[in-house]
């Protein structure tokens, strides 16, 4: 899937491509990974320092799972080839959890900022979801304060239904998360009926 510069804010702005990441992309992903854990720490509940300590196997099995399915973990790249953005799709395994998916991992490197790769990141995880037949909901996770994310999130279609007080701690700093949920409805009749 190409995403082109009419979808973003700037003009001029080439278009990425999306696609699945599998075990081949793992040293540009690990990488990716460990700039966005370094730029934004309160955006994640890994740390740069868990991360980084380890071994890329890790990366290979992550990478390997999300290739199997049902989830996905999809990569933005540019017009060079750069790894440019990431979003994921876990799915519980459990019979009784099996109807919802977290949507996980949302980055987008700084100088790609501002192009519409989150919100062509997150649709495309959303048509994923839709396409399980299983699925009926995407929840996720957001730092309070992360304005940009929350705008996202809320534009495309995800709600608010709770808060977690010091859901995580960055540096000693307690950082609350808000709950949010996509109900997959409308997405999962429009996928059967393609």
């Amino acid at each position: 899937m190409s995403v082109s510069a009419e979808h973003g804010r700037r003009a001029g702005a080439r278009p990425v491509v999306l696609r699945r990441l599998g075990v081949a992309d793992a040293e540009p992903y690990r990488a990716f990974r460990l700039a966005a854990l370094r730029g934004t720490p309160s955006a994640f509940t890994s740390s740069h320092a868990e991360e980084a300590g380890r071994p890329l196997s890790e990366t290979l099995h992550r990478l390997a799972g999300a290739e199997a399915g049902p989830g996905a973990l999809i990569g933005a790249f540019d017009d060079a080839g750069a790894l440019v953005g990431t979003a994921g799709l876990k799915v519980p395994q459990r019979g009784q959890e099996r109807h919802k998916g977290t949507l996980y991992g949302m980055a987008v490197a700084r100088g790609a900022a501002g192009r519409g790769i989150g919100r062509a990141l997150v649709r495309e995880v959303l048509r994923t979801a839709a396409r399980d037949g299983r699925l009926r909901q995407v929840l996720l996770t957001v730092s309070e304060g992360n304005e940009p994310a929350l705008r996202l999130y809320t534009a495309c279609g995800f709600e608010v239904w709770g808060r977690e007080p010091r859901a995580v701690l960055v540096d000693g700093r307690a950082v609350a998360k808000l709950h949010m949920v996509r109900l997959l409805d409308g997405d999962r009749a429009e996928a059967a009926g393609r």
